[in-house]
């Protein structure tokens, strides 16, 4: 069966779970009869109300988060970038919370994450290139700085905050899935950055192997560079405004599915939706059972597996 295909089956397994886990469990049978329409009138107001949404919404924000990593890895030529590494997430966040602060509805708040991430994008592009062209490892560290000096002006945001909101602003800014809301959203911006880059399958290929041969076989490097750091910036706001900072997720997903599946785009770009999507789906069903019916943030459980993997990754780089 073809990799895309296993991972579709994945998808559809980890959403059953996440259905079916919770401070209360439901046995196979149990869950089956309320999809089929059927059950009891408790079972289908935790599934079809509560427990559908919040498990639609993980997996279009892992399927986000994956698909920004894989388009800012394929970038920067870099295993290690992300949107959370290169300061994307930072500004999107900076943003979100500006607006929250503010008292802007929902879709204003989303609106600011876009501008946010798009502001930091400028930032970075601009303070790498300076008066030359930029690489890779410049566009990187100028990222990593970045993203510290939005850090900065979160905590400034967080200490200036009232302090009955404080809990909530917190909890969002470790990743929490709790108050996601509508899925649809999300998962209608996932199929769309699929849509948008699934033709550039050929060209990102080309881009991959380095700037200079994609612009000798007539690839127009700038514009296509641009496309992606711009589509990375849409769909990491997306992402942070539906889950707020889950870390780790774009970093893990595209990188470890180049290990196992090589490095056509063609087949890594849509692989890393359904992996990440399926990978913050079980993160969430973890975080809402591991002390339920207490819930933990679902960005405590992304990093404590993308931290072990980013030391991993640092270490096989010095190889």
């Amino acid at each position: 069966m073809a990799p895309l295909a296993w991972l579709a089956l994945a998808g559809l397994f980890a959403q059953g779970l996440a259905l079916a886990l919770g401070s209360v469990a439901l046995a196979p049978g149990e869950l089956l009869a309320v999809l089929a329409g059927d059950g009891e009138a408790l079972h289908r107001t935790l599934v079809l109300e509560l427990r559908l949404p919040r498990a639609l919404a993980a997996f279009g924000t892992g399927a986000l988060l994956a698909l920004a990593g894989a388009l800012m890895q394929i970038l920067l030529r870099n295993p290690l970038a992300d949107p959370y590494v290169l300061g994307l997430s930072g500004g999107a966040s900076v943003a979100a919370l500006a607006a929250m602060l503010a008292g802007l509805a929902a879709t204003l708040v989303a609106g600011a994450a876009f501008a946010g991430a798009l502001a930091s994008t400028l930032i970075v592009f601009g303070l790498a290139h300076g008066g030359g062209s930029w690489t890779p490892t410049r566009l990187l560290l100028t990222g990593v700085v970045m993203a510290a000096g939005w850090g900065a002006l979160i905590t400034f945001l967080l200490a200036v905050s009232p302090v009955e909101r404080l809990p909530g602003m917190l909890y969002w800014l470790m990743g929490d899935l709790a108050y996601a809301g509508s899925p649809w959203p999300v998962l209608a911006v996932a199929a769309t950055g699929l849509v948008v880059v699934l033709p550039l399958g050929r060209t990102l290929n080309v881009l991959a192997r380095g700037g200079l041969q994609a612009a000798a076989l007539g690839v127009a490097v700038r514009p296509l560079e641009w496309t992606l750091y711009l589509l990375a910036s849409l769909v990491t706001a997306v992402a942070v405004t539906t889950a707020g900072s889950v870390g780790f997720v774009g970093l893990m997903v595209p990188h470890m599915l180049r290990l196992r599946l090589g490095n056509d785009q063609r087949v890594i770009l849509p692989a890393s939706l359904l992996a990440g999507g399926t990978l913050l789906t079980l993160a969430d069903s973890l975080a809402r059972t591991l002390i339920a019916p207490q819930q933990l943030p679902v960005g405590v459980i992304t990093a404590l597996l993308g931290v072990p993997t980013f030391l991993y990754l640092l270490h096989r780089s010095r190889r």
